[in-house]
């Protein structure tokens, strides 16, 4: 009966769906965020409808069918291709006259993917240009708001501030606290200058992390609990690790304009994949006999979740917050090409003015911070190592 209920729910999802999309292409009803929200609501259900009716079909017969699309496509490519070419031939019978264009590549021959690419993404800038204003405004002003608080503090004040976190995350280790001071220290005492870069950089990252996780944790417990979800999101996944770290920038700046925005954005981007896959990973990992053993307890899907594997799968988890917030950095660096200010501006800056020594000490603050923000994630994810693992010996 549940079963029932579901195909359904995804049915009229499904329909709900391709509804809002003609509506809103007719302008039926504004496009507007409401109805984008719903879209993405909509959407989930959808593709897994979508992922359910193609399991149903053997798999002889949807390779046939796979292989006759790709084809026809390719075709259908070839011929569009052709017939939108400003350089094509003026008859089609000198293709069969003058053979040079078997030598070099046809200039004709060239599928116009980026005047579609563009002339969608105009469309959609002009149509919800203002729902993503409204997105960078919020951010810009969480972003303002936090790096004035940490600027304006004392900087004796944020060391001890990142000394006492450290302390307490890492289950009072006083080695690895005396290090993260030490490191924390030495960016502002390389130049003065760069504490507040620093303190730019590091706000950036943490925005950037934040929303990695509001998103990104919910998204892995959806894959482990569901194996039509997780085939679902795996190929977005190998696609936003696959793309260049460059590209995430195009997007960014067609949407947010210059600076600290279309970086955060690039960091969510870039970022997230390994922490959505090793909380995947990390749920999965769970022993099969406590769940067993919850089941028998009478716990609910949510107590499970809540009390059993989210506890059990939390080391896994920061080390997923852990990478995260070192491609983070990395991001960040790399955004300063698109005016972003922070640490990575010394190093374009060094390199432009061909100042070896300016660029390598730049570089040099980038590696300290690196360092103090992954030992305050890798030592707050020891310390919950050593909890669900009670054997293990502390450092």
């Amino acid at each position: 009966m549940n079963k029932i209920t579901n195909l359904n729910i995804k049915i009229v999802s499904f329909v709900i769906f391709i509804g809002l999309i003609v509506a809103t292409h007719n302008l039926i009803i504004p496009k507007n965020i409401l109805f984008l929200f719903l879209k993405l609501v909509f959407l989930i259900p959808s593709v897994a409808l979508v992922v359910n009716l193609v399991n149903i079909i053997p798999k002889n017969i949807l390779y046939f069918c796979s292989k006759i699309i790709a084809v026809v496509g390719l075709v259908a490519l070839i011929v569009v291709s052709y017939l939108s070419s400003k350089r094509k031939p003026d008859n089609v019978n000198e293709l069969y006259t003058d053979f040079t264009w078997l030598i070099n590549w046809p200039k004709w021959l060239d599928t116009p993917f980026m005047h579609w690419i563009n002339k969608g993404w105009r469309s959609f800038i002009a149509d919800y240009g203002l729902i993503f204003d409204a997105i960078g405004y919020g951010l810009l002003r969480g972003y303002t708001e936090l790096k004035g608080v940490i600027v304006m503090a004392p900087w004796p004040v944020v060391i001890i501030g990142v000394i006492a976190i450290t302390y307490f995350t890492s289950g009072r280790k006083v080695g690895t606290t005396a290090f993260v001071g030490f490191c924390t220290f030495f960016i502002g005492f390389l130049n003065p200058r760069f504490w507040d870069k620093a303190i730019e950089t590091t706000t950036m990252v943490v925005i950037g992390i934040a929303i990695c996780i509001i998103i990104g944790i919910p998204i892995g417990i959806a894959m482990a609990r569901s194996e039509k979800v997780r085939n679902a999101i795996l190929p977005v996944l190998d696609t936003m690790q696959v793309i260049p770290a460059f590209c995430y920038l195009i997007p960014g700046i067609i949407l947010f304009g210059l600076g600290a925005i279309p970086a955060i954005i690039s960091i969510f981007i870039y970022a997230c994949p390994p922490l959505i896959r090793l909380t995947d990973l990390g749920i999965r990992l769970v022993d099969k006999e406590v769940i067993e053993a919850a089941r028998s307890f009478g716990a609910s899907k949510k107590q499970m979740l809540l009390g059993v594997q989210l506890p059990l799968a939390l080391p896994n988890i920061m080390q997923g917050i852990n990478q995260c917030t070192m491609m983070a950095l990395a991001m960040v660096v790399i955004a300063s090409m698109i005016g972003t200010r922070g640490l990575g501006d010394e190093v374009l800056l060094g390199l432009q003015q061909l100042n070896v020594g300016a660029a390598l000490e730049a570089g040099l603050a980038i590696v300290l911070l690196a360092i103090v923000l992954d030992r305050m994630t890798q030592a707050y994810g020891d310390k919950i190592q050593e909890r669900t693992q009670p054997g293990k010996k502390k450092n």
